[in-house]
C-alpha cells in the first residue's frame, strides 16, 4: 500500500511546538525587559523624592520663586477649580436627589454633597484638575531646560538644579493644593444649595442644618490631608519627569503626558489607601 508523502510546510507537533517555544521566549524577554525598565524608573524616582526631600529643609528657601510658584499652581487654578466644582456640586445635588426622594429622604442631599465632597471627591478632582494645568507645566518647563542643556549650565554655574527647580514648585503644591481643595468643597456645598433650594424645592434651612449635623472636623482633615499629599505627588511627578526628559521637542512632549497620566494613577490609587487609613 503506498501512501502519500505530507508537504515541507505541513505542521508537525515538533514545528509547533518550535513555534510556541520561540514566541513564548520573545514574550517573555519582552515582558522582563519592560520590567526591569520600570523597576529601574521606579529606583531613579525613589533617589530623586529622596534628594528633594533632602533638601527641603536644610537649604534656605529662594523666596521669589516660591511666591511665584504659589501664584502659577494656585492662583492660576483658581477659575478652573471653581468651575469643576460648581458642575459637580450640582451633578451631586440632582443625582442625591433622585436616589434619597424615593426613601422620602430628599432633605439629607445637603449632608450627602458635603460628605462627598470634603472627604473624597474636593481633593481628587482638585488634584487632578492642578496635575492637567500646573503638573503638565511643571514638567513641559523643566523637560524644555533638560533638552536644550539649561540644567546643566545652572550646575556649571555652582547652583543646584533640585534647589532651584523642585522644591520651590514642591513647597508651592504642598501648600496650595489643600487651599484649593477647600475651595472646591465650599463652591460645590455653595452650587448643590443654590440648586437644590431653587431648582428642587428643598428647605435651604434644613439644607444647611443637616450639614452641620452630620460633618465632622475629622471629615474636613481627611481632605486636607488628602490634598497634601496629592501636592506633593504632583510636584514630584513633574519635575521627576522633567528632569528624566530626552531627545527634544517629542521628549518634552512625552514626559508632559506621563506626567499626567501617572500623577492621576497615583492620587487615585493614594486617595483609596488613605480612604482605608482613616476609614
Amino acid at each position: 500500500m503506498i501512501t502519500a508523502a505530507a508537504p515541507d510546510n505541513a505542521p508537525t507537533p515538533r514545528r509547533a511546538l518550535a513555534w510556541t517555544a520561540r514566541h513564548l521566549g520573545l514574550v517573555c524577554g519582552r515582558l522582563g525587559r519592560r520590567t526591569l525598565r520600570a523597576l529601574g524608573d521606579a529606583g531613579r524616582l525613589i533617589i530623586f523624592v529622596g534628594e528633594a526631600l533632602r533638601r527641603t529643609p536644610r537649604r534656605r528657601f529662594r523666596t521669589i520663586q516660591l511666591i511665584l510658584q504659589i501664584e502659577f499652581v494656585g492662583a492660576s487654578s483658581v477659575s478652573v477649580v471653581v468651575l469643576s466644582a460648581v458642575f459637580t456640586g450640582l451633578v451631586l445635588a440632582l443625582q442625591g436627589y433622585n436616589v434619597l426622594v424615593r426613601f422620602s429622604s430628599e432633605n439629607m442631599v445637603g449632608s450627602l454633597v458635603a460628605l462627598s465632597l470634603t472627604r473624597e471627591l474636593a481633593p481628587v478632582l482638585a488634584a487632578i484638575m492642578v496635575t492637567a494645568r500646573a503638573g503638565s507645566a511643571m514638567a513641559a518647563t523643566i523637560g524644555n531646560m533638560a533638552v536644550t542643556e539649561q540644567i546643566d549650565a545652572l550646575k556649571s554655574l555652582a547652583v543646584d538644579p533640585i534647589n532651584y527647580l523642585v522644591v520651590p514648585r514642591l513647597l508651592a503644591s504642598v501648600v496650595v493644593v489643600p487651599l484649593l481643595t477647600a475651595l472646591f468643597s465650599v463652591a460645590g456645598i455653595a452650587a448643590a444649595y443654590v440648586f437644590g433650594t431653587v431648582a428642587l424645592g428643598l428647605d435651604g434651612l434644613a439644607f444647611m442644618s443637616n450639614i452641620r449635623s452630620s460633618m465632622e472636623w475629622s471629615d474636613v482633615s481627611v481632605g486636607l490631608w488628602k490634598g497634601l499629599v496629592f501636592g506633593a505627588v504632583i510636584a514630584l511627578m513633574a519635575t521627576y519627569r522633567g528632569f528624566q526628559t530626552r531627545g527634544g521637542a517629542t521628549g518634552v512632549g512625552l514626559s508632559t503626558s506621563r506626567t499626567v497620566v501617572e500623577s492621576a494613577v497615583l492620587i487615585l490609587s493614594g486617595d483609596f489607601v488613605i480612604t482605608a487609613l482613616f476609614f
